[in-house]
């Protein structure tokens, strides 16, 4: 018995439109952490606050505008070859803001709503209190000791050859000892602006009896180009590090050195809950405050005086696992949400790219990189003769020859290094008074 052929229906044929997996698509396509249509809406909304009047220097305008700006020249960074291997995203986000501050391409409402909320908020000091705090409480307690310990050697015998190294090719391309010594060499070791350059300014002025403002005008340079070299070379150090891996700890000093809590992260995500978290930002800030009211009583500096608390703590173990955890995701936060916010409010209100510029003399340059590299290649072989690790030893004494608190965030963006802030701060604030103290009396003695 035959079959009667039947005709197959035919098949439905699914379409997918535009909408919604097509816009989805669209949405989770970010710059940085911003998706691109809240990107174009918010470059619409701030266009309209900059045209009919002042833009508010309030909280809410600051992280779009912050954000906007930082991640847009970070992103820029990334997508070019060869330097974005070198640290270029941070560089971008810190120069090329103060390129357009200073020659006024940016909307002046908007260069003041940015100046403003960077110089009143303390912006930097909440970012280096959650990364130092959140940073030593995710450390192993055994070798954070020996670290601290440990980089005091490399960051001195830096210095030391730093020095020497810099004042003699100033010498050699006829900048003179003296003025190579104090007026470069040192300023680019001294701690940054506000703990470095000013006061150096200061004592410098009182002792050879010249204005403090054009001692400032001499020093200030080689601070920046100090700092901006280190972002370079330390940028490239991260690079050299993924072709050599067994020169570096990926951000440890020394080797069986490990987060204490990256191992327990994944399993203890789901117990962190908000409140714990917010718990850990409070901790972080009244640290900071302590030292605050601390270096108002007795002149040592704030930074330095939380993380001394901070590591007091921890090796106490006076601060419970949960709320050490959640400092961790804090430090986390902070170091891939606001550090390149950060670097372009860093950029557009503390960064003069005259002061810069200014530096861009063939003898000041090479005497500058000639001090930075000798100070990173003493550490990086000190490093290694002490055992530790010679490319993040090199990175934290590279700090010392940044722009203070600002370049140490910038130096350890660009080496993708920022759990080594406790240390970089003891290179920069520790690192920066004694060179200061110890050349003002120098110059006590010479004249």
């Amino acid at each position: 018995m035959s079959k009667t052929a039947h005709v197959n229906p035919e098949k439905e044929v699914v379409t997918v439109g535009f909408w919604p997996k097509g816009w989805w698509s669209i949405v989770d396509f970010k710059i940085g952490i911003i998706p691109l249509p809240v990107f174009v809406i918010l470059l619409a909304v701030i266009t309209g606050f900059a045209v009919t009047g002042a833009v508010p220097s309030d909280i809410l305008m600051a992280i779009v505008l912050l954000s906007m700006g930082g991640f847009a020249c970070a992103e820029l960074g990334k997508r070019i070859p060869i330097i974005r291997n070198i640290g270029a995203a941070a560089i971008f986000a810190t120069f090329i803001p103060s390129f357009l501050a200073f020659h006024h391409l940016l909307p002046a409402s908007i260069l003041g709503s940015v100046t403003q909320f960077t110089k009143d908020s303390n912006f930097l000091y909440l970012f280096i209190s959650c990364i130092i705090v959140g940073s030593i409480l995710g450390m192993d307690r055994g070798v954070l000791i020996k670290g601290f310990l440990k980089i005091f050697l490399p960051l001195a015998a830096g210095s030391v050859m730093g020095g020497i190294v810099g004042t003699l090719v100033g010498v050699l391309l006829g900048l003179g000892a003296h003025h190579t010594f104090f007026f470069v060499v040192v300023p680019i070791m001294a701690g940054g602006v506000g703990e470095g350059a000013i006061p150096l300014s200061i004592g410098y002025a009182q002792i050879l009896h010249l204005p403090q403002g054009d001692l400032f005008a001499q020093v200030l340079p080689p601070v920046m180009l100090g700092s901006l070299t280190a972002i370079l070379l330390s940028g490239t150090l991260n690079y050299v590090g993924k072709k050599y891996p067994h020169l570096t700890g990926e951000g440890r000093l020394q080797p069986g050195e490990h987060d204490e809590l990256a191992f327990e992260e994944d399993a203890a995500d789901d117990h962190v809950d908000v409140t714990t978290i917010g718990a850990a930002v409070v901790t972080a800030v009244t640290l900071y405050l302590i030292g605050a009211l601390g270096q108002r009583l007795f002149g040592f500096p704030a930074p330095v005086a939380m993380l001394a608390i901070a590591v007091v703590l921890k090796l106490a173990k006076a601060v419970s696992p949960s709320l050490q955890l959640g400092a961790f995701h804090v430090y986390k936060f902070f170091s891939t949400a606001v550090t390149y916010p950060l670097l372009f409010a860093i950029g557009v209100a503390l960064t003069p790219w005259d002061k810069l510029v200014a530096a861009f003399t063939l003898p000041y340059i090479i005497t500058i990189v000639s001090t930075v590299v000798t100070i990173m290649a003493t550490g990086f072989f000190v490093g290694g003769w002490l055992k530790m690790y010679p490319i993040d030893t090199a990175i934290v004494t590279a700090c010392h020859s940044g722009q203070g608190g600002t370049g140490d965030v910038a130096i350890l963006t660009a080496a993708n290094r920022m759990q080594l802030m406790p240390f970089a701060q003891i290179a920069t604030r520790i690192g920066g008074a004694v060179t200061v103290t110890v050349v003002l009396i120098v110059l006590t003695q010479i004249g």
